[in-house]
């Protein structure tokens, strides 16, 4: 009787060796790096690149593991893409608008003035074509692209005087990146594109007069406040802007299936914790600003309507020379229409409501 007993403990046990043990066991260790293009400071945006690499972590049981890198510590912010094309890295977490400078079409991975705002960008690129084109697109570089979170709309940036009209845009020094500069520059700006951990020692020296970066939490984190006592809304040019995680493709192609699975579970997580976290804390966030003394003030609409038709005819422009640019903003604009119409019922509908009652 404790033969037999045994011998079923024995073939359960290497039932459970051979098959029913997860497979990732089996595999080798892999130790990948990713650089952020975001300082280690804010929880949020770099935040999420610790959320995907933790997630990695606990899905492979300590097999697959990611080293996460803020910017400008293995490489400049704005130098993630060359990072991984060259496959210095891995993988980089950043925003891809920021580098239109080497394809305006970047920019459509993330934001564009008038664009989507997060819950239809994020249906753009799971249910409409966004993803299939964009990383048709990146394929370009060598990489492969994974939606890594979005913001939601942002805040229209910090000034040291408010901005009453569209004439006070002239000659304004503002720190903004992607098509956005070239919106601006349009509109009488003078633009310069600096990473997010530069924004306040250039509002401090005086070397810029207003900047723009996300929202309420991060902005008071990086105390622009201090600077710039005069807040505005919206960004226009940020409703909706997503993140996502570059992959070099080599690197992706030789890993096994049940890791390229860990990635795409692990992007989503982050893809949805980022958004939840900016949501929860960012009305604390302007509460306290406005305590402190931050000035509110909402862009004047003759600027938005000047920046709207500067927009449409900027982009017109770039897909008379960008093909690249024209394929994948045709399908942009077809599903921004759609989803306007839907919109403009059902949410704004609540929303207006809601927003107007004392809560």
């Amino acid at each position: 009787m404790e033969r037999r007993s045994f011998v079923r403990s024995a073939g359960l046990a290497g039932v459970l060796a051979a098959g029913v043990a997860p497979a990732v066991h089996a595999q080798a260790a892999i130790r990948w790096r990713l650089a952020s293009s975001f300082p280690k400071s804010l929880d949020t945006i770099y935040g999420g690149a610790e959320v995907f690499a933790k997630k990695i972590s606990d899905l492979s049981g300590g097999k697959f593991q990611i080293s996460v890198h803020a910017g400008g510590e293995l490489m400049p912010p704005f130098g993630v893409v060359d990072g991984v094309q060259n496959g210095t890295v891995e993988l980089a977490h950043t925003a891809p608008y920021y580098f239109v400078g080497k394809d305006e079409t970047f920019a459509l991975g993330t934001a564009i003035p008038f664009g989507l705002n997060s819950r239809q960008m994020t249906a753009w690129m799971y249910e409409g074509n966004g993803l299939k084109l964009m990383r048709e697109f990146y394929s370009n570089y060598g990489i492969i692209s994974f939606p890594g979170g979005n913001t939601g709309a942002q805040m229209g940036g910090w000034y040291r005087k408010p901005i009453n009209s569209l004439a006070d845009l002239k000659g304004l020094r503002f720190r903004t990146v992607g098509i956005t500069g070239k919106v601006l520059e349009r509109l009488g700006v003078v633009v310069q594109a600096l990473p997010g951990g530069e924004i306040y020692q250039a509002l401090e020296k005086g070397t810029i007069d207003a900047a723009e970066w996300v929202g309420p939490y991060d902005d008071l984190k990086l105390g622009f406040n201090k600077v710039a006592p005069n807040y505005a809304y919206p960004a226009f040019w940020e409703g909706g802007p997503q993140i996502d995680f570059f992959i070099n493709q080599k690197a992706y192609a030789a890993l096994p299936a049940e890791y390229k699975a860990m990635i795409e579970s692990a992007a989503t997580q982050a893809h949805v914790d980022m958004q939840a976290k900016y949501d929860a804390k960012n009305p604390g966030a302007l509460r306290q600003l406005v305590a402190g003394g931050t000035k509110l003030f909402r862009y004047p609409k003759d600027a938005m309507e000047a920046a709207f038709k500067e927009s449409t005819a900027l982009y017109n422009e770039i897909s008379g020379k960008n093909p690249a640019w024209k394929k994948v903003y045709e399908d942009f604009v077809k599903f921004r229409a759609d989803q306007n119409l839907w919109f403009r019922f059902a949410e704004a509908g609540f929303d207006d409501f809601m927003q107007s009652q004392k809560l």
